[in-house]
Parts: structure tokens; C-alpha cells; sequence
């Protein structure tokens, strides 16, 4: 790979381009430091004729959110030929699906808070106060609710009093056809990277994540100085090898590949609940892979190396 070329693919048209500049422009950093000849992608419409006409011989998905995490980006780097560092479309498909990722983590055993899902249609053909009377009786309050589908928690809100329910389901659709509405875990929130290694997937140390706000939103995850960071996170040792195996479980279970970030909340009785997982994570000087990365003692451009030498070697 000393003498290949690497496409770090970045930016796009979702909602979280500007994030996904920030973690390519990183990654690409982190890569040229260990000597690899790096090409920084935009995703647009020329993205397929630049695959047959500057064939890189890697490339490494740095997008987040839409076409880069529901599988689109993967399916096109598989109809090129060309090996790519990340999960496959299949995989990307099953953990950008909220609902779905939710449902196979429950039913291999797993916690995960109660949760239902409707699209925007139920809301407009049975009326919209009945069906949030309904998902109140049902799960409860205080609610998070977010879209389906979608990453860096955008159009997500928690919701404490239901009076504020019908603004925040606004909110919500306006980043998405379909809101998960999820009771909310008040407790330890921990990010938890997992990184394929030649024996197997490997769990970093989780890092805890207290947001000054109490929630950790948009602005708190990209605005330095919003949040605080622990890594590793303040767990006992029995919380912590809980946490890290619901991170390898759910990376096995949902069929990742390479890379990826479990999200879940440790509740005060110590039982570790899944919230989401990231096929893409952020890479940026906020975001807790590298902080894991540092806690276990390795570096971005070390662990992406490896990654992209094992992707050529494998061909897809």
C-alpha cells in the first residue's frame, strides 16, 4: 500500500456534511502520517465516472449520515470493484434502521429501552393527539424522540411534559419521515468503538460522554467545551465488560464490518442499555473514537492503516 493510492470519501449532500468534511479531512491527515498516499473524495454525481477513471486501490467511507451510512456509497463501491474500508451495504442497511437494529439487540438478549415507531402518515390519518395520548400511556414519560433513521442526534429531543410532544414531533420530522419514540434512561451515557482485529472484534475503552446542557445534542457533540469527555469511561469493571460486550454483540449481530461506535446509557441499577449504533462514526476532534483510540493506546492513522491494508487484502 506504501506506493497505493487511498480515496478518503467525504462530505456528501446530508444533513451532516460539514461533520463528515471535518472527519475526512482528519482521517486524510492521520493516513499521510504513516506515509500512505491519500486523495480527498467528494460524493456527487461525477463520483461514479472518478471510481473507473482514478481507480484508487482503497477507499475509506468517512460519510455520515444518508447515502454514506443506509448503504448507497457501499453498493456503489461494490459494483466498482473497489475494496473499501467499512461495513458492506447489507450491514449498513440493518444499523442505519433504528427500529430494526433496536429489534435484532432486544431479541438476542440485550436491553435496550422500550420503543415504538410510527410513520408521519399514522399521524395524519388517525389524528395526532390520539396517537400521542397513546405512545404516552405506552411508554411513559420522560420520552426521547428522534428519527428513524439519521445520526448526530439531529431532530432528536427529550421530551418530559406531553404538552411539549406535538413541537417536538414537528421537530422531528423535519429530518425524517418516521419518529422512534423511545423511553428515556437517565444515567451514564458511554460511546463504545469496536475495531476489527485479525482475531476478532475488539472493544475500546468506552468513553463517558456528560454534555454541560444535560443532553447531548448537536452543538454538544461538535462545540469544544460543551462536553465532557472520560476515557476511559468511570465504570466499575463489571459495568465496563458488560458495556464493552453489548458493543462487540451488537457489532457481530448486526453484521459491521472494520469499524463502528455503540451508543448506550448505564442506568443507576448498573444495567447497560442499547441506544444506537454508528456504521460510520465521526472522526472529528470531538468525537470519541480518537479518544478511545488514544485511551487504548494506538492512533487513528495506526488503526485506519491497518484497516485499509486488511480491505485490499480481502478485495471488497
Amino acid at each position: 500500500m506504501a506506493e497505493g493510492t487511498v480515496a478518503v470519501l467525504a462530505g456528501g449532500l446530508s444533513h451532516e456534511r460539514d461533520v463528515s468534511l471535518r472527519s475526512g479531512r482528519r482521517l486524510s491527515v492521520a493516513l499521510r502520517d504513516q506515509g500512505l498516499t491519500v486523495q480527498e473524495w467528494d460524493t456527487d454525481a461525477g463520483l461514479l465516472d472518478r471510481l473507473k477513471t482514478e481507480k484508487p486501490d482503497a477507499a475509506v467511507v468517512a460519510l455520515h449520515g444518508g447515502e454514506g451510512e443506509n448503504g448507497s456509497i457501499q453498493t456503489v463501491l461494490e459494483m466498482s470493484g473497489v475494496p473499501f474500508v467499512g461495513t458492506s451495504s447489507r450491514g449498513c442497511r440493518r444499523a442505519w434502521d433504528k427500529p430494526i437494529a433496536k429489534a435484532l439487540i432486544a431479541e438476542a438478549g440485550f436491553s435496550t429501552p422500550d420503543w415504538v415507531s410510527l410513520p408521519h402518515s399514522t399521524f395524519r390519518e388517525l389524528g395526532a393527539q390520539p396517537v400521542l395520548d397513546a405512545m404516552v400511556e405506552r411508554l411513559g414519560l420522560p420520552l426521547i424522540l428522534k428519527p428513524d433513521q439519521g445520526g448526530s442526534a439531529l431532530g432528536a429531543q427529550v421530551v418530559r411534559d406531553a404538552a411539549d410532544l406535538p413541537a417536538a414531533m414537528v421537530g422531528c420530522f423535519a429530518y425524517g419521515d418516521t419518529v422512534l419514540a423511545e423511553r428515556f434512561v437517565d444515567g451514564v451515557e458511554v460511546a463504545v468503538t469496536v475495531i476489527e482485529r485479525e482475531d476478532g472484534p475488539e472493544a475500546l475503552p468506552a468513553v463517558e460522554i456528560v454534555p454541560e446542557g444535560g443532553v447531548y445534542d448537536y452543538t454538544a457533540r461538535y462545540t469544544a467545551g460543551l462536553t465532557d469527555f472520560f476515557a476511559p469511561a468511570r465504570l466499575s469493571e463489571e459495568v465496563a465488560k458488560a458495556v464493552s460486550d453489548l458493543a462487540v454483540g451488537a457489532h457481530t449481530l448486526l453484521g459491521l464490518r472494520d469499524i463502528s461506535r455503540t451508543d448506550a446509557v448505564v442506568a443507576s441499577d448498573g444495567t447497560v442499555y442499547f441506544l444506537e449504533v454508528n456504521s460510520s462514526p465521526g472522526l472529528t476532534e470531538t468525537s470519541t473514537v480518537p479518544m478511545a483510540l488514544e485511551a487504548a493506546g494506538t492512533s487513528l492513522g495506526a488503526v485506519f492503516t491497518d484497516l485499509v491494508q486488511r480491505a485490499v487484502r480481502r478485495g471488497s
